[in-house]
């Protein structure tokens, strides 16, 4: 229980960055300072959690842990933030 109240709070505290980058990105227009490399690591780490919960799941249960969901989630919005890299990377940056 405890275990997974604190791995949910991580999921969220990691996951409420995405949406501010992801934000920035389509804002501006302009993505210098992003890592594609990390965000491909971010995006195998988070894979590798979402693994782990299909292979060990809730050993009461026997079912899927909902934390999974988490785990799915950021993984999209990193897959979203290197989309945006990839589209955008080439943009200049604007001087106003």
């Amino acid at each position: 229980m405890h275990t997974t109240l604190f791995e949910s709070l991580m999921l969220v505290c990691f996951g409420v960055s995405w949406p501010v980058s992801i934000a920035k990105a389509l804002r501006t227009r302009f993505v210098r300072g992003k890592s594609p490399v990390f965000l491909a690591i971010v995006i195998a780490g988070y894979a590798c959690g979402v693994t782990h919960k299909i292979l060990n799941p809730d050993a009461a249960t026997g079912r899927v842990q909902p934390v999974i969901w988490l785990y799915a989630l950021n993984l999209a919005m990193v897959a979203v933030d290197l989309a945006l890299y990839l589209r955008f990377r080439h943009n200049p940056e604007r001087v106003c």
